[in-house]
Parts: C-alpha cells; structure tokens; sequence
C-alpha cells in the first residue's frame, strides 16, 4: 500500500491512501495531482540519519574508501522539503548536488534493535534527495552546512509499505529529464536492517524518523531552475526544482 499526507482544501493536514492516483481519506477523495491540495513530507521525522558512501561505486567516484561501518551524520527537520516543491539553496556555491537515496521510514520508537528484528520496526519506505553544498563539505567536519541547510532533504512523495518495494528495487535521479543515476537497493553496502542495528546502538529513533541510506553513483551539480526526479521503484517519483539566488 501507498500512504501520503495532504494539507486539504480547508488547510488540515490529513493523510489518506494512494491508489491509482487517487487519494482516499476517510470518505472524501483527491487527485493525487490537483491543486486543491498540498502534498507534503510523507512523515514528520524529528531528524534524518543519513548514511555516507554506502554505495562502491559511489565512494570511487568520490575518490574515497568503502568505509568499515556505516558512516552517519544528520539532517535535521529543518531540511526537509516537499514533493513540488521549489528549493531554494545556498547562494554563492560553485557545486550543490543532487543525491537520489532509498529512506527508510521508521514505525515506532525504538533502541538497541538487533539485526534479526529490524525490520519489525519499519512502517514503509520513501524517496530522498540528500541535497549536499560541495563547497562547503569540503572545508568542515561535521557537514552542517554542506549537508543541513534548509530544504536540503526532499522527502515523498508518499509512504509505500515494505511489501512494495522490492529487495533489488532501483534507485535513480533525473534532471531535466534525463538519467543521471542508476542504482539499485541490492548494491547498499550495510543493508537496511544492519543501518538500523548500528545506528539505533548509539540513538533512540522515533516514530516517523527517516534513514537516508545512501546514494549510487552519478552524482552532479544542480543549476538554477533544474527540475530534479528522484525515483525508487515500489515508491514513485519524488520531484522538485531547484532555485539557485
């Protein structure tokens, strides 16, 4: 099944089940694609881990080593940005580039989960967009603002349960229409279940927190007004453009 949240003409937030390009919430329905609504972040999280070179090739064309456990950092809700939306980036970068990611949907509060069980505390799966200002990356350690500005993490365009999306499911980016990457889930590294073992050792994840497992290879600077296509097969199409001041 597909879930997506919706701001409804008389401005709630409600959130209803996607079918056919239909939205059904309670007894009143929606076209997924109509501008009485507003599709918004399938989830609330209070933070996103985002997982680092979790992809060979990806770290090779970054000219980096497959590191020996999963590499985390943050984004915060700060970040997050909506499917149609037009986000606006840091001015005055040379590279801020788009990152196509698989996220992980998190169903309910939970710490130190093993391996084996993992899986038991996913509501679903999303599409991500790990935004990321190259220029200043670079220069700090702890990527705050190569990595948390605002908007830098479209999220959606809904929440597909874990049935529907495949153990090989492909993970690509477009821009402007055309293929920039090409990945699939079946090439992670750490897989979902060994990300929320390690990551859920050291923090407690809440109920509608994402895990942004990372990105394949083909990443590439963004222009101004570039349409950007996330697209995780079993989930749908995340897109949103890009405004560059």
């Amino acid at each position: 099944m597909h879930f997506v949240r919706i701001r409804d003409p008389a401005g709630a937030v409600r959130r209803g089940r996607l079918e056919d390009g239909v939205i059904h919430v309670s007894d009143t329905t929606y076209e997924f694609e109509s501008d009485e609504i507003d599709v918004l972040a399938p989830c609330e999280p209070s933070k996103i881990v985002c997982i680092g070179r979790n992809y060979a090739d990806h770290a090779a064309e970054m000219d980096s080593d497959v590191p020996d456990r999963p590499l985390l950092f943050l984004k915060p809700p700060n970040t997050i940005a909506t499917h149609g939306s037009s986000v606006t980036v840091p001015a005055g970068k040379e590279r801020i580039d788009y990152e196509a990611e698989l996220g992980v949907v998190i169903g309910e509060q939970c710490h130190h989960v093993p391996e084996a069980d993992a899986m038991d505390v996913v509501a679903g799966f999303t599409c991500v967009n790990d935004l990321s200002n190259r220029d200043d990356q670079r220069q700090e350690q702890n990527w705050v603002r190569g990595k948390a500005f605002d908007g830098a993490a479209p999220i959606g365009p809904v929440l597909a349960t874990p049935d529907e999306v495949p153990a090989d499911a492909s993970v690509r980016s477009r821009v402007n229409g055309d293929l920039k990457q090409d990945g699939s889930r079946s090439q992670l590294i750490f897989s979902v279940p060994e990300l929320i073992a390690e990551i859920t050792t050291y923090l407690t994840l809440e109920e509608g927190d994402v895990i942004a497992t990372g990105t394949p290879e083909g990443v590439g600077p963004l222009a101004d007004s570039d349409q950007v296509e996330i697209d995780v097969e079993g989930v749908g199409v995340l897109e949103h453009t890009v405004r560059i001041p």
